[in-house]
């Protein structure tokens, strides 16, 4: 049967996972993470494409992006691992593959969701088995530039987070007011079974108009009642 298609529409933002083969770690030293995130911009640069978030973890990648053309995503992120495979495997003399294959990704509904998307990514290191106490400690992640304004060259602020204020100070200050409080648990399972399984994360209404202007499924349809019920028979 063959796979469909990746639900992409220009403009609007998608949260994509990007894991090594086997879960198997592909950064070892700071060089390797400073390598590919040099690649990620040229490849975004260069396929139009705007990070707004990131981390970069031991075995995978989370990122928040959006495209400005259908193919964008796909080509920028063929281009960074065909750069980075080489120069891994060049340095750890290695041969072979170095991903899982297709990258994960989810569009998301800006409006409701793309915040806590933010977060979700750079709360990454503390929720990994408490790598760091705190998103700021870690160095491979966007949450230095978006909560503090250290010079990030890759990052593109979203619409959504420059309204947080009028000032870069007041963004800033506002963007670190969300990491008091916890994502909820349902909240952040709703996030990984999206990007999981490549549905669309968003409100009702938002995954409505998606549908409408994609013309198929946005999420997992309701699956049939119990069949003995009185509902299931027509008896009620």
């Amino acid at each position: 049967m063959p796979r469909l298609s990746r639900f992409i529409l220009p403009g609007q933002p998608q949260h994509v996972i990007i894991r090594g083969n086997n879960r198997d770690p592909v950064f070892f030293a700071e060089e390797d993470y400073r390598f590919y995130l040099e690649k990620l911009k040229q490849a975004c640069d260069k396929h139009r494409c705007d990070v707004h978030a990131y981390v970069l973890m031991t075995n995978h990648v989370h990122l928040l992006i959006t495209p400005h053309t259908e193919q964008g995503i796909g080509k920028a992120i063929q281009m960074l691992g065909r750069y980075y495979v080489q120069y891994f495997n060049y340095n750890y003399n290695r041969t072979g593959t170095l991903w899982e294959g297709r990258y994960k990704a989810t569009l998301i509904d800006s409006e409701n969701y793309l915040l806590t998307c933010y977060r979700y990514i750079e709360i990454n290191p503390v929720r990994a088995g408490g790598m760091v106490g705190h998103p700021s400690e870690y160095p491979w992640s966007s949450y230095r530039f978006n909560a503090l304004g250290e010079d990030a060259p890759l990052v593109v602020p979203h619409e959504e987070y420059l309204r947080l204020g009028t000032s870069p100070a007041e963004r800033q200050a506002a963007y670190r007011a969300l990491f008091k409080a916890h994502i909820p648990d349902k909240t952040l399972d709703e996030i990984r079974e999206a990007t999981n399984k490549a549905w669309v994360l968003g409100s009702g209404f938002f995954k409505e108009k998606i549908e409408g202007q994609l013309n198929r499924p946005v999420s997992p349809r309701a699956r049939g009642g119990d069949r003995k019920s009185k509902a299931h028979r027509g008896d009620i």
